[in-house]
């Protein structure tokens, strides 16, 4: 697998020349959208299959995973344009096998508004998938905003582990502290969660649950592991999966990387896994900076690397980008959020070229609309591949990817080209 940046003059005939590769696999392959005018800086994926097969009149998929001795599974994950086909066509290629590297656990996350197309291309590349449909009251109860039914029965089908996400937060991102506190001290409030989580558990089909704790420290870190052993002792006796999302809360003060130094060995004793990951809503409210940081995963990595074993760490990638007007003033100026394709459309709307910053492994550009600076930060093939370094590099579990509603091609095929991607039966 190479990543190509894009230079001056480049275009898409010339890049699919230089691999050897054909135009239309190279626009299929990265899903690109604005074929006639490159960005300068941008970034084109080139994952070179190690089988390829032509269909023949008559063949099926079903015949050409036998032939092959590979599974539907695998055909849908090289070949996602086959998501939403009913009919293979005499004379396209079909990638029967990458040259792997190692085997890797995906984790993703959604919420039940998800499109159900984006959906069932998604699923062939997942391990787990948490659902972000439920929250907690006042009352020690659990409501749901959508019905989750049919979802699940769809993430089974792809022999996908569907999780409840359990979080105090709303789908926008708002805390609610107060919630969560009471969930860690309050025994009466505790009994009445555990039992209304394991009611909807059963009647929904969910095989586990993903909480997620969003404010840990080393002062409350006790609070939290009293109330992590009583719910896993509760739902492992009754057969369910229990994960449990981290957010690190990393950040920098002048050249220093700071996260609090929390023992997480019982949290993790716990779990099934543990899921570092930064949460991306579509509201933010903090200056501009990049969208995550390789510097300081890797420096917070080589911390917990001493608490947890590795085997049981499942690092997060983002999968979205902002664009914030320029000078930032806090509370007035606008931050808007972007899918990938967005930003690179932008990008090529306003001429900008795309920088990266070698550090934090993140693309940037600067463009002005009207007399407004805005500066663009996102996440591209090069952010993602970096991450997956760091999984290789510290013997991880596996990633987790927030959030997988909008596709992004560029995302599974670097991961797909590279792993083999763990999946389990699911009844």
């Amino acid at each position: 697998m190479v990543i190509h940046v894009v230079q001056q003059g480049e275009t898409i005939e010339s890049i699919a020349n230089i691999y050897g590769i054909t135009e239309a696999d190279l626009i299929r392959d990265n899903g690109l959208e604005n074929t006639y005018s490159l960005v300068v800086g941008q970034s084109i994926v080139i994952a070179i299959p190690e089988i390829v097969y032509t269909v023949k009149e008559g063949d099926s998929l079903t015949g050409i995973a036998e032939a092959f001795n590979v599974s539907i599974m695998q055909l849908l994950m090289n070949n996602p344009f086959l998501s939403d086909r009913e009919y293979i066509y005499p004379g396209e290629t079909i990638v029967i096998s990458y040259n792997k590297i190692s085997n890797i656990t995906l984790h993703g996350n959604t919420t039940p508004y998800i499109d159900e197309s984006v959906l069932r291309k998604t699923l062939p590349y997942l391990t787990y998938l948490s659902i972000l449909n439920y929250t907690a009251t006042n009352e020690g109860e659990i409501i749901s905003y959508s019905d989750d039914s049919q979802i699940i029965e769809i993430i089974k089908s792809y022999g996908v582990v569907p999780l409840l996400l359990l979080t105090t937060l709303t789908f926008t991102g708002k805390a609610n502290i107060e919630i969560e506190f009471d969930l860690l001290l309050n025994p009466d409030f505790q009994n009445s969660y555990i039992q209304n989580l394991l009611n909807i558990l059963r009647i929904k089909g969910y095989k586990g649950v993903n909480i997620s704790f969003q404010y840990i420290n080393v002062s409350n870190i006790q609070y939290y592991n009293s109330f992590f052993t009583l719910i896993t002792e509760r739902l492992n006796k009754e057969g369910y999966l229990v994960f449990v999302t981290v957010d690190p809360n990393l950040s920098n003060i002048g050249a220093d990387i700071s996260f609090e130094r929390v023992d997480y060995s019982i949290l993790d004793q716990l779990s099934q896994s543990i899921i570092f990951m930064n949460y991306q809503w579509a509201t933010n409210v903090n200056p501009p900076a990049p969208i995550s940081s390789i510097n300081y995963l890797d420096v917070f990595l080589n911390y917990v690397n001493s608490l947890i074993p590795p085997d049981k760490m499942i690092i997060g990638i983002p999968t979205i980008g902002y664009d914030w007007e320029l000078p930032f003033l806090p509370g007035l100026s606008s931050v808007n959020v972007l899918s990938y394709d967005g930003a690179i459309n932008l990008a090529s709307t306003y001429g900008a070229t795309i920088e990266f910053d070698e550090l934090s492994q993140t693309p940037f550009f600067n463009y002005t609309r009207g007399n407004t600076l805005h500066i663009v930060w996102f996440i591209d093939a090069r952010s993602i591949n970096a991450v997956l370094e760091l999984v290789v590099k510290y013997n991880l579990h596996g990633a987790g990817i927030w959030n997988i509603t909008i596709y992004n091609p560029q995302l599974w095929l670097v991961i797909n080209s590279q792993f083999n991607i763990v999946k389990f039966k699911v009844d």
